[in-house]
């Protein structure tokens, strides 16, 4: 009887706890949705549909990043139910090198890609031989590219191929030597060359002004949307469904047209 008892107790314990552990469980239904973004502007607007949501009885929940990388690694390992940061080519990017298959829910937003430096104030001030550097993710690096190009500052192989590298320029008469580097690094190493690539977001949170910064800048018709970005076997579910509605809101589009002053354009 002891035993049996001692059995019993053991059993009503570990039940409990299977309960609280059920019950702590972040991104399960009915738990907050998880959602990674990088800081600038990602998690400023998600913080603005926070309660729009919690109107609707969906909570949400922001993890912050500051690389390109672990929030699709999180969001392939189930430790994200969403995330908010990146462009198609660069999903698709990620998807082909680490076999994920992520997936675009909503497109939200565009932020143009730009060129900036600490010493030249212009296109035709930057010396030949100059160094420059850029985003050194395939995606972003071909991107570079092509904005160079439109610059006038290169020429491409492909005029159109957003996935080439340097090793596809075929001229670049001002002799520029690039390098590559992780782009949340850009903006700290920026006042030691001649001029770099640097995506919008990083460039917000370094205090950047695309606008009046940039010396060069994509234009409103760039393809390069910002996603929202869930796996196959949730991008289905009300929660998802629902923060995507969220981003694409007119309040969303308000605040980013306030908020960031034409560095940050909502997708049509």
């Amino acid at each position: 009887m002891i035993r049996r008892s001692l059995l019993l107790s053991a059993a009503a314990v570990l039940t409990l706890a299977a309960c609280g552990a059920g019950g702590e469980k972040k991104g399960a239904e009915g738990g907050p949705l998880l959602v990674g973004a990088t800081a600038v502007p990602h998690a400023e607007i998600l913080e603005v549909v926070k309660p729009i949501l919690a109107a609707e009885g969906v909570p949400i929940e922001i993890k912050v990043f500051n690389d390109y990388v672990q929030p699709n690694v999180q969001l392939a390992e189930r430790r994200l139910d969403v995330n908010y940061f990146q462009t198609k080519p660069y999903l698709e990017e990620f998807n082909a090198a680490r076999g994920t298959s992520l997936i675009t829910v909503a497109g939200v937003h565009v932020e143009p890609l730009g060129l900036y430096s600490k010493k030249h104030t212009a296109l035709a001030a930057l010396p030949n031989g100059a160094q420059v550097i850029l985003p050194n993710d395939a995606s972003n690096t071909g991107r570079s590219l092509l904005l160079l190009q439109s610059a006038g500052l290169i020429t491409l192989r492909d005029g159109q191929n957003p996935l080439q590298t340097v090793r596809d320029i075929t001229g670049n008469p001002k002799g520029l030597v690039f390098r590559e580097v992780e782009a949340a690094t850009i903006p700290r190493i920026l006042p030691q060359v001649d001029a770099a690539v640097i995506n919008t977001n990083y460039a917000l949170d370094a205090g950047l002004k695309p606008r009046a910064d940039a010396l060069v800048l994509e234009g409103a018709n760039s393809p390069y949307i910002n996603y929202l970005v869930a796996r196959p076997d949730n991008q289905n579910d009300p929660r998802v469904q629902a923060l995507a509605r969220a981003l694409r809101s007119q309040a969303v589009k308000d605040f980013i047209a306030q908020k960031y002053e034409g560095a940050v354009i909502p997708a049509a």
